[in-house]
């Protein structure tokens, strides 16, 4: 079972106004008799201490919810006043939801109520008042139910809203991991490319005899670069791992981009391309990397949820200025996603992560009807 959860000061404060309210009422009411009647002077100067009696005892309602509720039910037998207190202590003992201390306190509160009913003798007045009190009580003991079911629910709510948040959270991690894992698949391909390509060059270099001092030449240059460019790429690797623990792939380059675009229009996939890319040269590789599977992420993307329609793909930049890539595609709000496009996000989540690897910047909205995706990334001069 859930216990109450603290309250707010708004919520505290709304307790003793709904504590104070019925204590002025019987003041006013107590005054007014005192006044036409000076026997009931006494009597006043009682009642009205006992009732600021019972709203001091209303502090200890949710520490010690059945030992506030009956005492104040106890004064309820000599003081009118504290009939407020007494009926906010009792509703706060009931959103407890324990019968064994809610019907003891709830049988106490209607003899104490009894008593001060029976207080001047059993009078027409007594009986009515003895009436009205144990129909309150009966409503303040199913408001109190009441209470403690909108309690509930809204804990229901926010804890199923935890989880879900949760499980959206482990979604995106387990995607994130899933590009590493993949971008560590390319990694050991090209490496294990470039080890043997440097065993083929080393072995004829070993085992041929026939070879002339400039065919020797060529093929240790073969061997430097090949190994220059395996240094490179573990370097890449060993760097990225020191950062965030991610690893970088090898990846086709900005120079492989035209091919990309021609094997998805073979595929018939309808592409726009507008590259105005200058000294594309000056690019650094892992940039050049990072924008070839962007772009081939979002074309991905585009078939996935808007299958069919013209995608337009946009490449810019310059040393200095940075590379702008912008993918957009009508968003289509009728035409289900082809298989595999029926969870949205992960995608993004993708592109997001090797983005961020880039050190660059993603963001993504539906502008006039298209959804366009808009990548930074850096490019010094």
């Amino acid at each position: 079972m859930r216990e109450n959860t603290p309250l707010d000061r708004r919520g505290e404060a709304l307790r003793y106004l709904c504590a104070a309210l019925p204590m002025l009422f019987y003041g006013v009411i107590l005054a007014m008799a005192a006044s036409r009647s000076p026997d009931r002077l006494v009597p006043m100067l009682v009642d009205i201490p006992l009732g600021v009696a019972g709203l001091v005892l209303m502090r200890w309602r949710r520490r010690l919810p059945w030992q506030t509720a009956l005492a104040t039910a106890l004064l309820t037998g000599f003081s009118v006043t504290a009939t407020g207190p007494a009926q906010v202590a009792y509703v706060s003992l009931v959103t407890h939801r324990r019968w064994r201390w809610t019907l003891p306190v709830a049988v106490a509160s209607w003899l104490f109520l009894l008593v001060n009913t029976t207080r001047y003798g059993l009078t027409q007045a007594a009986v009515i008042s003895q009436i009205t009190g144990t129909v309150i009580l009966a409503g303040l003991t199913l408001f109190g139910l009441y209470l403690r079911g909108l309690r509930d629910l809204e804990a229901s709510r926010r804890e199923a809203g935890l989880a879900a948040e949760r499980e959206r959270l482990n979604q995106i991690e387990q995607t994130k991991l899933a590009e590493r894992a993949k971008i560590a698949q390319e990694m050991h391909d090209v490496l294990a490319h470039r080890m043997s390509l440097l065993s083929m060059l080393a072995g004829g270099l070993a085992y041929r005899k026939d070879l002339g001092p400039e065919e020797t030449r060529e093929i240790a240059l073969a061997i430097q670069e090949n190994a220059h460019r395996s240094l490179n790429e573990l370097r890449a690797v060993l760097g990225t791992l020191r950062r965030d623990g991610a690893l970088e792939a090898p990846q086709p380059g900005l120079e492989h981009m035209g091919a990309l675009f021609e094997e998805v229009r073979a595929a018939g996939q309808r592409v726009e391309v507008a590259d105005t890319v200058e000294d594309r040269e000056s690019l650094p590789t892992q940039t050049g990397r990072h924008a070839y599977r962007i772009v081939q992420e979002a074309l991905t993307n585009a078939r996935k949820h808007a299958p069919g329609s013209e995608v337009a793909a946009e490449l810019d930049g310059r040393p200095g200025k940075g590379l702008r890539i912008r993918v957009s595609n009508p968003v289509s709000w009728g035409t289900p996603p082809s298989p595999g496009g029926e969870h949205g996000g992960h995608g993004l989540v993708g592109l997001a992560e090797r983005t961020r690897m880039a050190g660059g910047t993603l963001d993504h909205a539906v502008r006039k009807g298209r959804f366009v995706l808009d990548v930074h990334l850096p490019w010094e001069a």
